[in-house]
């Protein structure tokens, strides 16, 4: 792998991680710390497998992440795929906080056209 094509990688595996420490990403992925830390350092690749993870991860395929690898560039997410992708990977008790809210939106909205209803 060229070099430009390393500086690429490591941006989307940092990238990828954001927040989450790169124990917290080790884990997911079902690496070692240390894996990561020698991708991000650009030390090393990582293989098919855990690039498709990735891949996956920053909502990309991995056909994707090799062409934008290889030169091409990385088709835009769109706002809701990146919220999807972030809720794939919350915790259940912050998702179980945003299906709360769905929730009280829709009762709230289903409460507003009934009233209206009711109006007529």
């Amino acid at each position: 792998m060229n070099t430009e094509a390393r500086k690429k990688l490591i941006e989307i595996v940092k990238k990828t991680r954001g927040t989450m420490s790169q124990r917290g990403f080790a884990k997911l992925l079902g690496v070692s710390t240390t894996a990561v830390q020698s991708w991000e350092r650009g030390d090393s690749v990582p293989d098919t497998e855990n690039l498709a993870k990735i891949a996956a991860r920053a909502s990309y395929s991995l056909e994707q992440l090799l062409a934008y690898l290889d030169g091409k560039s990385l088709p835009e997410n769109s706002e809701f795929s990146t919220i999807l992708k972030q809720i794939k990977y919350m915790p259940l008790s912050q998702v179980a906080q945003i299906a709360q809210a769905a929730a009280e939106r829709f009762a709230s909205v289903a409460e507003a056209s009934g009233d209206e209803a009711k109006a007529s």
